[in-house]
């Protein structure tokens, strides 16, 4: 198939754009690399079967020739991403999923959206069910990535009930792995980092706060059967397995072999308490589930992050 993929350039992007390619798909990467790298994507040069776009997708998108899909992964992904690019943020959301979902509908091509856990704000459903509508400040200063991911949500199911589209939606927890940038402040690469260069893990609040780390081969997987399925509604893409921060700093310090200790910042407003996904949907209809272990995964994390 020849599929487009926004955000080619970013992490997850990026190994998505790996995998569809080692499927024997041909991929048009889309970027304007202002969260993502080139440093990405750099080892696909030459690969016939890859081009690369250096555009905004908030603005029109022109592609010659058929295309089969159109995956939208284009966003800042990370607090320290979105609240400094607030604006960019909402409208790579808004803008860029109508932009990407008029491609799909002038090519008559299926369409996924990468979607967030975020969407489910600072929740008071647990774990996290797709059928839960979510707990959002929308006037906060999260606000703007977590409608963002809602409205665009919103219009990819308005297209398909009003224009027929073929969608997809998945909702994506905590992912982590080689490719995350150094300073984009989440908290896998800057704990590993801290570690790394014997400096404190920064614990926002009192650490008792919760996530779950899904490896992104993993993640990776699961969106790759989501856009194989015939599902429509949205679908949870994460590791069941919760941690506090407290649990996953010490798990950090345990892998990297590091002499650091941790120290407590004040806590960022609308900071979710918990993060947990359910993942009953996924083990259904996709027949899938992380198979990579914490330790494993960081293992990677790490070697990635010394050797960069």
């Amino acid at each position: 198939m020849r599929i487009v993929v926004t955000g080619a350039a970013g992490f997850l992007g990026s190994h998505l754009t790996d995998r569809l390619l080692k499927e024997g798909h041909e991929v048009i990467g889309i970027d304007n690399l202002i969260t993502g790298s080139c440093n990405n994507i750099s080892h696909l040069a030459g690969n016939k079967k890859f081009k690369f776009i250096d555009h905004d997708v908030t603005d029109y998108i022109f592609i010659p020739g058929e295309v089969d899909w159109v995956l939208h992964f284009a966003s800042p992904a990370s607090p320290v991403d979105y609240l400094k690019l607030p604006i960019k943020t909402l409208k790579v959301g808004s803008l860029g999923a109508h932009k990407t979902l008029g491609l799909a509908k002038e090519k008559g091509a299926g369409y996924l959206i990468a979607s967030s856990s975020e969407v489910y704000g600072d929740p008071r459903q647990h774990p996290q069910k797709e059928s839960y509508w979510g707990h959002v400040n929308a006037v906060g200063p999260r606000g703007v990535y977590d409608e963002a991911k809602r409205f665009g949500e919103a219009l990819t199911m308005a297209y398909n009930r009003f224009h027929g589209l073929d969608t997809r939606i998945v909702r994506i927890f905590n992912t982590y792995g080689p490719r995350m940038r150094a300073g984009d402040g989440r908290v896998v690469p800057s704990f590993i980092c801290q570690a790394i260069e014997g400096k404190p893990l920064t614990v926002y609040g009192d650490g008792t706060q919760t996530r779950s780390f899904c490896y992104v081969d993993d993640t990776v997987e699961g969106i790759y059967r989501l856009m194989n399925s015939d599902y429509t509604g949205p679908v949870n893409i994460g590791n069941p397995v919760e941690m506090s921060i407290n649990s996953f700093a010490r798990k950090v310090l345990e892998v990297t072999s590091s002499d650091s200790n941790t120290v407590n910042r004040p806590l960022p407003k609308n900071d979710p308490a918990v993060r947990q996904p359910d993942i009953s949907l996924a083990r259904k209809i996709l027949d899938w589930e992380p198979l990579v272990s914490l330790h494993e995964g960081l293992k990677k994390t790490i070697d990635f992050f010394k050797q960069n």
